[in-house]
């Protein structure tokens, strides 16, 4: 097998009942020798792609569905989509269990936090006493979208290993994080306020989320591209 399948979850539907995704996660797995296949929700036949991808790759969006851990309503929660948070968290549970290599991207990591079982922080700002800025608004002097932040990873983490530095600076789009860990995952990366910013599954063979944007760097930042050329490597049954 010289190029990898790797699915790839797609936004929800938008206001023109279009499903849609960022190029440069598709970008960066084909730089990193994989094939994509986009993945949009609501998939009711997920045991096919199963049987179809190598790996998974959770991509990034909208705030996932509060009802699911137990959260609450909130002004800043902008959208959800119950069908593509159904979609994903299945996904997850069926990869964790094939011990399929995956990867959980901004979003994803919240996903995968609370299939597992965790929380989030409804909303950054109002929960962690913070001088970070974590995502560009409309009352930030920059214009809406990422802003760089620096990460630390525990420097005998996995990851770490795989990134090829324990400090780094990356680009940075949420305001919600995670709170409670979900079972089976290990916090390995902060922000300087101390808020997640990486995790890894210690009992699986390769299992990473990250809250930045790596697709946005990756083409100029060896590090982040390190992400996606593992994945590609775990793929191939490659540690």
């Amino acid at each position: 097998m010289d190029h990898p399948l790797i699915g790839i979850t797609m936004f929800e539907r938008n206001f023109e009942r279009h499903f849609s995704l960022p190029s440069e996660f598709v970008e960066s797995v084909r730089r990193a020798g994989g094939i994509p296949v986009l993945m949009p929700p609501g998939e009711p036949h997920l045991d096919q792609w199963f049987e179809t991808v190598d790996a998974i790759l959770i991509s990034s969006g909208i705030d996932v569905d509060p009802s699911l851990y137990d959260g609450e309503a909130h002004e800043t929660i902008e959208a959800t989509d119950i069908e593509r948070d159904h979609t994903e968290i299945d996904l997850i549970h069926q990869a964790i269990e094939a011990e399929m290599p995956l990867l959980a991207v901004c979003r994803g990591v919240q996903v995968l936090n609370v299939a597992l079982g965790g929380d989030l922080f409804t909303d950054i700002s109002q929960c962690v006493d913070s001088p970070i800025v974590h995502r560009v608004t409309a009352d930030t002097p920059r214009k809406f979208g990422p802003t760089p932040h620096q990460v630390t990873l525990d420097p005998g983490s996995r990851l770490a290993t795989l990134m090829g530095t324990n400090q780094m600076e990356t680009m940075s789009w949420h305001h919600q994080a995670i709170d409670e860990l979900g079972e089976g995952l290990a916090a390995i990366g902060h922000a300087p306020d101390g808020v997640i910013e990486a995790v890894e599954m210690p009992d699986h063979p390769w299992l990473f989320g990250v809250q930045w944007h790596p697709e946005l760097t990756a083409a100029t930042d060896s590090a982040q591209q390190h992400l996606f050329d593992g994945l590609i490597r775990a793929a191939h049954g490659d540690s």
